[in-house]
């Protein structure tokens, strides 16, 4: 049975769920902000920002956030919707920051020992893949904030 939306006049046709919209919108912004941010800080445009995972803000924590906050806005803070997107962004932040946090640091430990006793090799594990915990304050604070917004414009 098709529940009717909780708020707005849906009069055209919905292709894709508004709430992933907002999610994947706050992802993009997250993105070219990291392209922003790290070439500044770089003093050189470096685009490959753009599909870096790590770094700040967290996007991950950012798109989970804001696709769970879209959601809760839309369908209600109760509803078991919510509750499925609440327990999978839970999941996604605490993998970004705990798992790929482990990565990161077995990189870094690679790349010294590449370095270190074959100094002729070019091949370098990727470091920048995990989150700290104020990078992943910041995407949450980001994914909420944005959603919020956009979803007064959306829904």
């Amino acid at each position: 049975m098709l529940e009717k939306p909780l708020r707005g006049d849906y009069n055209y046709p919905m292709v894709i769920a508004s709430s992933l919209i907002v999610a994947a919108s706050v992802q993009i912004m997250c993105q070219i902000f990291k392209v922003i941010f790290y070439s500044v800080r770089d003093k050189k445009l470096t685009l490959s920002y753009f599909t870096t995972a790590g770094g700040m803000p967290s996007a991950h924590s950012a798109f989970v956030t804001a696709l769970s906050v879209a959601v809760g806005l839309k369908s209600g803070f109760t509803s078991d919707v919510f509750a499925v997107s609440t327990v999978f962004s839970t999941i996604v932040i605490y993998d970004s920051f705990r798992l790929r946090g482990v990565v990161e640091k077995q990189s870094k430990i690679i790349n010294l020992l590449i370095t270190k006793y074959h100094s002729e090799e070019r091949i370098r594990a990727k470091e920048m893949v995990g989150h700290s915990l104020s990078e992943i304050a910041a995407g949450i604070l980001v994914g909420s904030v944005l959603s919020a917004v956009m979803s007064c414009f959306i829904f």
